[in-house]
């Protein structure tokens, strides 16, 4: 198999920026890791930077931008181009029900019925 060309290193940058910035936006991780450092992040920049899946994905972008790029001059326009792409990936991505942040919202279910307490 031969050296895979820019085109394809491209559309796998940016199923990776995507991926990459959907776990830390609106996913809780494994063991809920991404959960915990969201909570910890806070309302604080980094926590803003967190909850905006559009932000997030133009500094995920960076490195692939760097790795992916086939001349130094050319990251800064594979930089923004990665984080474009991620962003239309997510806006094809269907809402589900988990999305976003599922714990932090506890919404509860009109369908269900309530729990109840005995004494």
């Amino acid at each position: 198999m031969g050296e895979v060309g820019f085109g394809m290193r491209f559309v796998l940058a940016s199923l990776g920026t995507w991926r990459v910035t959907h776990l830390l936006a609106q996913e809780d991780g494994p063991g809920d890791a991404v959960f915990r450092i969201r909570v910890r992040a806070g309302s604080g920049p980094v926590g803003e930077l967190m909850d905006c899946f559009f932000c997030l994905s133009f500094w995920v972008a960076g490195p692939f931008a760097v790795i992916v790029a086939p001349r130094r001059n050319e990251v800064p326009l594979t930089w923004i181009a990665l984080s474009g792409a991620a962003c239309l990936l997510e806006r094809l991505v269907p809402d589900s029900p988990g999305r976003p942040h599922a714990r932090e919202e506890e919404v509860p279910d009109e369908l269900l019925r309530p729990e109840t307490t005995s004494l």
